[in-house]
């Protein structure tokens, strides 16, 4: 395969990830805080009838999955860049550093200014901590990431474990957490539905949480660990459609045939236990956690079976293009809900339920499938892409295509 045919399979998984990642973090913008982990905590008593089923398919098929993807990738993208910078004679290190602190930038007006679940800040920290471990041995970058992954299993196992010996006045603050007074989901639902302003005071404790605790306790290793594994397969040609077609079948039945079992019963033991915090908290997501490790891998398995054997070849050509973009399309994503669901916009918090969000993605992912490949057929880069190349190298990029 060709390095454009390999590339176009990379951007190809890259685009289907961007896309994947909105289905979960819809639920963020539309709901308050603690729904989307503890339904029975949405204001109502829960959710019911069709809002539950859309709600169980999401943890399934897409929660942790495809951002799991897009941190397989990011490390990707931090082998892709060392090989070329290595390719051209040009020290690499100083351009690595500077494309992570303007992330980093992007990623905190992201965070306060739009959307407190953003994932630039972490891996932009992330970026800063492992480039020194790109040039490991394919086989040893494999167990560190994978190793780090599987920390969080024995935390949450720990955790989940060690539950009846917490001191009780941490057993009442966790319960709290999982599950609000009406009066703090009123607040919450109040706050989101107003102005900039109001929205901040929800929009800074929740992204400060995500860049601190949530960071050093999950998302270094588990999206750190992740970005090892893609330098490795990276490197080894799996992330670009250089293996045997028979390959990619097994990834793919290997990895959904035990991934899926494993998600859906962790959606099973939260139904089963009524989502009590004991058990929902960790137990029930720990099954999730460890079978997305497989699901997501099935999904890399489809897309690089269908680039090397050229199947739904124009489907691919528009994924490849907001993958191309996806800089720019996770952020228009994050504009975008939060001018439907906050009170600057059409104020839809705890408004819409299920199917209505399904829509919304839809007309989304419709929207950046059509508008990437028309956009790249007259410039270079996505619009964010450009300023981020642009900041990174410290001179205007050309834009325009020729």
């Amino acid at each position: 395969m060709s390095e454009s045919g390999r590339i176009h399979a990379i951007d190809s998984l890259r685009g289907l990830a961007v896309l994947g990642i909105l289905i979960v973090n819809i639920w963020s913008f539309a709901w308050v805080s603690s729904a989307y982990r503890n339904p029975s905590s949405a204001p109502g008593g829960g959710l019911g009838g069709t809002d539950f089923w859309i709600w169980a398919a999401v943890n399934v098929f897409a929660d942790t999955k495809f951002i799991s993807i897009f941190s397989l990738l990011f490390g990707a993208g931090i082998a892709m860049m060392s090989e070329r910078m290595d390719r051209r004679g040009i020290p690499g290190g100083r351009l690595h550093y500077r494309r992570q602190f303007w992330l980093l930038v992007i990623g905190l007006l992201h965070a306060y200014g739009i959307w407190h679940g953003d994932i630039l800040v972490p891996y932009a920290l992330c970026g800063f901590i492992l480039y020194g471990f790109r040039d490991w041995a394919p086989r040893r970058l494999l167990w560190a990431g994978g190793c780090a992954v599987g920390i969080v299993v024995l935390v949450m196992g720990f955790a989940d474990w060690s539950i009846p010996y917490w001191p009780a006045g941490e057993r009442a603050e966790v319960a709290a957490q999982w599950a609000p007074s009406a009066a703090e989901t009123g607040a919450e639902i109040e706050a989101m539905r107003g102005g900039w302003a109001q929205q901040m005071q929800i929009r800074a404790y929740y992204a400060f949480l995500v860049e601190t605790v949530a960071f050093a306790g999950y998302l270094l290793w588990r999206a750190g660990g992740l970005m090892l594994v893609g330098m490795a397969l990276y490197r080894l040609g799996v992330l670009s459609a250089t293996w045997p077609a028979s390959f990619y079948r097994r990834l793919a039945l290997w990895g959904l045939g035990s991934g899926l079992p494993l998600a859906a019963a962790g959606v099973w033991y939260n139904v089963e236990s009524g989502f009590a915090w004991e058990q929902s908290k960790l137990g029930g997501t720990l099954f999730n956690y460890v079978g997305s490790v497989g699901v997501f891998l099935g999904y890399v398995g489809l897309v690089m079976l269908l680039a090397r054997t050229g199947r739904l070849a124009r489907v691919r050509l528009r994924l490849a293009a907001v993958g191309r973009m996806a800089f720019t399309n996770y952020l228009a994503q994050s504009v975008l809900c939060s001018l439907v669901f906050y009170g600057h916009g059409l104020g839809l918090f705890e408004r819409v339920g299920g199917a209505g969000c399904v829509g919304i993605v839809v007309a989304i992912w419709a929207l950046q499938l059509a508008w990437s490949p028309w956009w790249l057929a007259r410039f270079r880069f996505g619009p964010l892409e450009w300023l981020w190349r642009t900041l990174s190298y410290g001179r205007r990029q050309p834009m325009r295509i020729a």
